[in-house]
């Protein structure tokens, strides 16, 4: 199950502190999406107006027909069950062990009977491999138990939209791969929509369909993950890299003195904060364990990719259509071999993006209705 979130014109601040404007989005149904930042950017306070803890003040987030900015306190209520949330820190509760943290909103908000709550919570925690720690207090486990606790937490209600602040946060690169891990492997057993807030560049370039950047009080951009991992945007290529040299600074941004200065350093010899590697590309995207259904968000992914192809920038292009499989090339019609997937382009440049006429959708690929031979999808 999964729903579609629509945001238009999204804006918050606090006092005359003005935190992101005009903040517009779509979130497909079944997908995953990362948004990437500075620290400070506001992309918790992001997080928390989704799902009306805050109240934005203007624009609007629809979710099933609901937009929670201007509804009842009665609607809200109910929307906010379409949602699990894991928080940064899991948000358990001390004093109770893992068994009674996950069974909490089930007790909270239904009425089933402690039977049918220990069935849902004994589930949830061996999805999140947590099977035979329920006995256990927060205080008593790992980081990284606590963490798959708090998603565990935000399954019993089976939500349509999960949404995980930085769940990567105090966790090492290889308790971080198998939480990346675990989210894709969840989505592909219960197709709900993700939106996943991450500083982790590994977990931004390999987990989501789609990629989203906040910055100076303004989305950036947000899309196919493949528009973002190619763009020659300076900040996108500076936070990708990890590197002083950019737009970013300590306090967020620069002055134009501060980055000409950063500029003398780094043609004086001085590092700039980077092994040299260009970390724009595309790579190949994770994808579930075996033995699990194929991601159905990944196949409608796909044919909406594909249909708006000829409208993305050229290097986009490439990877997009160097991901798919022979199959997938027959299917939508677009010809050559598999070369593999994009590379960094070196010393990228800004090229026009092609502008489509009334016909142009079918030149590059096109999409075959009703679905794919032999009827549906695969």
């Amino acid at each position: 199950m999964s729903a579609e979130v629509v945001i238009e014109g999204l804006t918050k601040s606090f006092g005359k502190q003005a935190i992101w404007r005009d903040v517009s989005l779509t979130l497909p149904p079944g997908e995953v999406s990362v948004m990437l930042g500075p620290s400070g950017t506001g992309k918790s306070v992001f997080l928390k107006s989704m799902i009306g803890l805050l109240k934005p003040d203007r624009g609007s987030c629809v979710i099933n027909g609901v937009d929670i900015v201007t509804c009842s306190e009665a609607k809200l209520y109910e929307t906010r069950k379409l949602f699990g949330v894991l928080f940064q820190d899991g948000a358990l509760f001390g004093s109770m062990n893992l068994y009674d943290n996950v069974a909490f909103p089930l007790r909270e908000h239904t009425k089933k009977s402690e039977s049918e709550i220990k069935r849902i919570v004994l589930e949830k925690l061996d999805l999140t491999g947590l099977q035979g720690a329920e006995g256990k207090l927060p205080g008593e486990i790992s980081g990284g138990m606590r963490k798959r606790a708090g998603l565990a937490r935000a399954l019993v209600l089976d939500p349509e939209i999960i949404l995980c602040d930085e769940p990567d946060s105090g966790l090492d690169p290889v308790r971080t791969a198998y939480l990346s891990q675990l989210l894709i492997d969840l989505n592909a057993q219960i197709d709900a929509t993700i939106l996943i807030v991450t500083h982790n560049i590994n977990l931004a370039r390999t987990v989501p369909d789609n990629l989203g950047m906040l910055f100076r009080k303004e989305l950036v951009m947000f899309g196919p993950r493949e528009v973002l991992l190619t763009s020659d945007e300076p900040v996108v290529e500076q936070f990708l890299n990890g590197r002083r040299l950019g737009p970013i600074g300590m306090s967020e941004e620069k002055d134009a003195a501060q980055m000409a200065r950063e500029q003398a350093h780094v043609e004086a010899g001085h590092a700039d904060g980077t092994a040299g590697e260009d970390m724009r590309g595309v790579v190949p995207q994770l994808v579930p364990t075996p033995g699990l259904p194929p991601r159905q968000g990944e196949r409608r992914r796909k044919d909406r990719v594909m249909k708006i192809l000829h409208t993305l920038p050229p290097v986009a292009q490439q990877g997009i259509i160097a991901s798919l499989t022979d199959d997938e090339r027959r299917h939508y019609g677009v010809g050559g071999a598999r070369t593999g997937f994009a590379q960094p382009v070196a010393q990228p440049s800004p090229r026009p993006r092609p502008q489509p006429g009334p016909h142009d959708t079918q030149e590059i690929a096109r999409v075959p209705e009703p679905g794919w031979p032999g009827g549906g999808r695969p």
